[in-house]
């Protein structure tokens, strides 16, 4: 793989893994605006999914670590599975039926992410990555 390739896989590794960590930590701490596990797991009660506390607890910790792991390119294509799962859960349960558009609810930014989770579990994290390093 070449060094600007890497580069560009490193860019998209930090501000999507990171942005996916933070996203984990609203579901998890209520950090940046988030509602915490207790709230959270009452809204996934409210559409379906049960046991909403630990059902939130677990998609907290996926988005918390899947996010980390992929900012940091250690076990990549598990971070991309990580990423993919939990986009595929909230385009089924909350955004699917909001259309396509994120400006309506809708899953556009749920797709792009679980597009961009498969993607790195083909490609792998590139060169400056903990796998390239540690692997």
């Amino acid at each position: 793989m070449s060094v600007l390739a890497s580069i560009g896989l490193l860019f998209i590794r930090v501000v999507i893994g990171v942005s996916f960590a933070a996203h984990g930590t609203q579901k998890l701490f209520g950090w940046f605006g988030g509602h915490g596990l207790k709230a959270t797991g009452g809204f996934f009660d409210s559409i379906g999914i049960k046991p909403g506390y630990t059902m939130a607890l677990l998609a907290g910790l996926a988005e918390f670590a899947g996010g980390l792991l992929f900012a940091f390119g250690l076990f990549t294509p598990v971070a991309g599975i990580l990423i993919a799962i939990t986009m595929i859960g909230a385009i089924v349960k909350v955004h699917g039926q909001n259309g396509f558009w994120a400006t309506e609810g809708g899953y556009e930014y749920n797709l792009m992410l679980l597009v961009i989770g498969i993607g790195f579990v083909f490609t792998g994290g590139g060169l400056y990555s903990l796998d390239a390093l540690l692997f």
